[in-house]
């Protein structure tokens, strides 16, 4: 009895430790996310990815808050989102589009907004002081917003990640490097904050967004894709979880091989 007693004992002194180890692990996480998310510009640690320029196309990029958001800029949200959106989520766009409305203004949303420049003389968006201006200076200063990106740091299956909300242009901007760009932005955004990846939600009746990640910027289906947890879930989903991670842990949970999983 004796001996059962100690091995019980030491049972629970090993798992003392562990536990000890989960709570720090998430302190951790915890402090991450927190710190990511208190940053005001996130591009002012990217100073080349201010401006964007192509042929026919002149951007600057600004950063913005969900809560700081003016009445002018949640109505071009919500209207380019309701254009670009409500035919892949077809049926289901009503009930959607209100939770958007309610993701789209939350304190931990963050933005970087796309303002057209085109017709504004190069040095008008160069100074300190234009620099500073508020992300809805970009409707009244900078020349219309054209596209934006949504995105927050979470925790996802116990690892700190960057996930992408919305990645919305206007047809007119679109199939000019922007979308590319963009992306390129939002994955140095979360290498300089630490997360393991980016992750995002793409609908599967969105065949061009689909192919934008999975062939031009080289996105897995995550083993959190309810394809990837149950094939016959999957089916019923119109919906799949994409990822790119950035450290050998978010990699070996985010995307563990095919062959691992159908073999659990």
């Amino acid at each position: 009895m004796e001996s059962k007693g100690l091995s019980r004992n030491n049972r629970e002194n090993k798992a003392k430790p562990k536990r000890k180890a989960i709570i720090e692990k998430r302190k951790a996480m915890d402090a991450l996310i927190k710190v990511a998310s208190a940053e005001k510009d996130y591009l002012s640690a990217f100073p080349a990815f201010r401006h964007y320029q192509i042929s026919g196309l002149s951007a600057f990029l600004e950063s913005g808050r969900g809560d700081k958001l003016s009445s002018p800029v949640k109505q071009f949200i919500q209207n380019l989102l309701k254009a670009n959106m409500e035919g892949p989520y077809g049926s289901e766009w009503p009930a959607e589009e209100k939770v958007k409305r309610r993701e789209m203004v939350a304190p931990e949303a963050h933005y970087v907004f796309v303002c057209n420049t085109s017709n504004a003389s190069s040095g008008e968006f160069l100074t300190t002081s234009e620099r500073e201006k508020p992300s809805t200076s970009c409707v009244e200063e900078r020349g219309p917003i054209v596209g934006f990106v949504h995105f927050r740091f979470v925790i996802e299956e116990e690892l700190p990640v960057l996930y992408v909300y919305e990645l919305q242009l206007e047809p007119r901007v679109q199939g000019k490097g922007l979308g590319k760009f963009l992306m390129q932005l939002i994955e140095l955004i979360a290498c300089k904050n630490h997360m393991g990846a980016v992750v995002l939600t793409v609908q599967k009746a969105n065949s061009a967004a689909m192919n934008f990640y999975l062939c031009k910027m080289r996105y897995v289906t995550s083993t959190i894709s309810p394809s990837r947890v149950d094939p016959l879930i999957g089916i019923e989903k119109s919906y799949e979880i994409l990822c790119k991670t950035f450290s050998n842990e978010a990699k070996a949970i985010l995307e563990e091989p095919l062959e691992l999983v159908h073999s659990v």
